[in-house]
């Protein structure tokens, strides 16, 4: 089979992969962070769980970037630094600033993980390196343009809302959850989750791709369902809740 074509079909599965794991997550939610719960296999420390876990988001993604074509041109090594921009905080710096005494995740949870970043990290690393073929104008276009400025307000939302949820927890003193007060927590539950939806929904559109558009369907399937959880377990857990709140995305849902 030429590359091209297994490419293509590498695309398509990660696509299949979203549908799966959307219809799962609406019945069983991953059992890690608040839902964490015994019965998953063997744990790792929740800090190096997550490490594990994102790793080959910038370590794979950029090993085969590295392979392109293209990989020396100016587009595709602004798209590499836009991607690693996300990626190297979420592994090298955000794992360590979270409470993670004591905690665990199911090395199940890990291996799943591992295996979809490494899948992606092909959909989108050899997509941007070597088949898509972008030249320097594409940097001018209204798409890198409009999903470059999307891709950045989410990154800065994912991120403020991660470290005000981190304070929080930070501030009740035993570590414990809190209800979050201010900014788009007035609006839902989980605008960190928004704000990475808003992050892939701008890479697929600055790189006008189905590589680009895949991770954005998976990143939606993923996040959806489990800020849904998230939102009824806040409103089981507090009964004084903010019953205006939606779950992920102001005023819809």
């Amino acid at each position: 089979m030429p590359e091209a074509q297994l490419h293509r079909a590498a695309t398509f599965l990660e696509i299949g992969l979203g549908v799966i794991t959307v219809v799962a997550l609406f019945f069983v939610t991953a059992p890690y962070g608040r839902h964490q719960r015994r019965g998953w296999g063997p744990e790792v420390g929740q800090r190096l769980g997550w490490v594990l876990m994102e790793l080959p988001a910038v370590a794979v993604w950029a090993a085969i970037f590295a392979l392109g074509e293209h990989r020396a041109e100016t587009a595709p090594l602004a798209m590499l630094a836009i991607w690693q921009l996300h990626y190297v905080h979420r592994t090298f710096v955000f794992p360590f600033r979270i409470p993670a005494a004591n905690k665990t995740t199911p090395l199940s949870i890990v291996g799943m993980a591992v295996v979809f970043n490494v899948l992606n990290a092909y959909v989108n690393a050899r997509w941007v390196s070597h088949f898509g073929a972008y030249d320097v104008a594409w940097l001018s276009s209204p798409q890198f343009l409009g999903g470059l400025s999307l891709f950045l307000v989410g990154l800065v939302i994912n991120i403020r809302s991660d470290y005000a949820l981190l304070a929080l927890r930070k501030s009740r003193g035993d570590g414990g959850y809190g209800v979050p007060r201010g900014g788009l927590f007035e609006l839902v539950s989980c605008p960190n989750y928004f704000g990475e939806l808003l992050e892939w929904i701008g890479w697929a559109i600055l790189t006008w791709s189905l590589s680009g558009a895949a991770f954005a369907i998976y990143t939606a399937a993923n996040l959806v369902p489990r800020a849904i959880s998230h939102h009824r377990w806040y409103r089981e857990k507090f009964p004084d809740y903010p019953p205006s709140r939606r779950a992920v995305v102001p005023f819809l849902l």
